[in-house]
C-alpha cells in the first residue's frame, strides 16, 4: 500500500497537479483572502505556474483587474448564482480627481494576462441604463469561462483583444443593446443570451479585417423580453465585423431582417454575418437581408471549435 501510493504522488507530481498553487478567498476570513483583488495581487508576473483561486459565496463589490503577464489564472465560484463579482461603472462617470471612463475603463473586471478560465461564477455591472457598463472585459489570449453568468445593460460582455481567442461554454449572458461586442474571436458553446426590454442589437463585433472569424454561436439559445421582432442579431461596429450562428434556437423576439448595417452602405459588402440551419420562431431565413448568408453543409464545416480558435483546445469540460 506504502509503495502503492508513493506512485500515486509521483504520478500527479508529473502530471502538474501537484504544481499548482491554490488559494481560497472568503468574506468571512476563513480563506488566505478577504477580498478577490487581493488574490488576484498575490499572482506574480511572468507566472508560469497555473493557480486556483476558490471564491466562497458572496457578494464581492470589488473593482478587478488581471494585469498583463499574471498568466495561468483559474477563478472558480463556489456556486454560480451565490457567488458574485460585481461594480457600478459606466462610460462617462467620472471618478473623484480622474478624467471620465470609457467603456473599458468601466469593466467591473478587466483581464489582460494570458490563459484565464473560470467557473461558477456570476460578473455583474450594476450601472443601469445610465450608459455602457461592461460586467467583463477580456484582453487576454486563451481565455475560457464554464457555467458562468454575465449580468448587465448596454455592453455587458466585452471580448476586447486583438487577436485573442476566447471560449464560452454553458454561460448565461443578459443584456440590452450590443451586449456582447468587441475583436476578440470567441466561441460560445450551448449558452443562453437574454434580452431584456429596450434592446435593440444582441451583438457589436469589431473583428479586424486581417482576423478570419469574429463571433461564433454554437447551439445557443436567444430569447427575453420585449417587442416581438423588435431586435437584431449583430451589426458591424467595424467593416470586417464577423458573426456566425451555428444550430441556434431564436425567439420571436429577433426581427426577420435578421441583421443591421449600422447604416453603412460599405458595411454590406464587408461584414460577414450569417447562419446554418436556426430554428424557432425567430429563424426566418427567407427574409433575412439579401447581404447575410443562409451557410451550406459544406461551409458550415469549415466552422469548428478548433478551427476557430485557431488550434488552440479550451481546457475546460467538453
Amino acid at each position: 500500500m506504502r509503495a502503492l501510493l508513493l506512485f500515486v504522488l509521483l504520478l500527479l507530481s508529473f502530471s502538474g497537479f501537484a504544481q499548482t498553487k491554490q488559494f481560497v478567498v472568503a468574506q468571512d476570513g476563513s480563506g488566505a483572502y478577504r477580498t478577490v483583488q487581493a488574490a488576484l495581487d498575490a499572482v506574480p508576473k511572468n507566472n508560469t505556474t497555473p493557480i486556483t483561486i476558490f471564491i466562497r459565496k458572496g457578494v464581492y463589490k470589488e473593482k478587478l483587474n488581471l494585469a498583463k503577464k499574471q498568466n495561468l489564472v483559474r477563478l472558480v465560484g463556489e456556486e454560480v448564482n451565490t457567488t458574485v463579482l460585481t461594480y457600478d461603472d459606466y462610460n462617462g462617470r467620472t471618478p473623484a480627481n480622474g478624467e471620465p471612463l470609457g467603456t473599458s475603463e468601466a469593466a467591473s473586471f478587466r483581464v489582460f494576462g494570458n490563459e484565464f478560465s473560470a467557473a461558477n461564477l456570476t460578473f455583474e455591472n450594476t450601472a443601469g441604463t445610465v450608459g455602457q457598463g461592461p460586467a467583463m472585459w477580456v484582453y487576454g489570449d486563451k481565455a475560457q469561462f464554464e457555467n458562468c453568468r454575465f449580468l448587465g445593460f448596454r455592453d455587458t460582455l466585452y471580448p476586447y483583444g486583438y487577436g485573442s481567442r476566447q471560449y464560452y461554454k454553458n454561460c448565461y449572458i443578459e443584456g440590452t443593446t450590443d451586449f456582447i461586442l468587441g475583436s476578440a474571436t470567441a466561441w460560445f458553446e450551448d449558452c443562453t443570451l437574454f434580452c431584456k426590454a429596450g434592446g435593440t442589437v444582441i451583438m457589436a463585433p469589431s473583428t479586424p479585417d486581417s482576423i478570419r472569424y469574429g463571433f461564433v454561436l454554437q447551439r445557443c439559445k436567444i430569447v427575453g423580453e420585449g417587442t416581438p421582432g423588435s431586435l437584431f442579431l449583430a451589426r458591424p461596429w467595424k467593416p470586417a465585423a464577423k458573426t456566425v450562428l451555428l444550430n441556434c434556437e431564436l425567439s420571436n423576439l429577433i426581427t426577420p431582417k435578421g441583421w443591421d448595417h449600422w447604416g453603412k452602405e460599405s458595411n454590406k459588402q464587408d461584414a460577414f454575418f450569417g447562419e446554418f440551419k436556426s430554428i424557432g420562431p425567430g429563424a426566418a431565413p427567407k427574409a433575412r437581408i439579401l447581404w447575410s448568408h443562409q451557410l451550406t453543409p459544406q461551409q458550415a464545416a469549415f466552422y469548428t471549435r478548433e478551427t476557430v480558435l485557431g488550434g488552440w483546445v479550451p481546457s475546460v469540460p467538453q
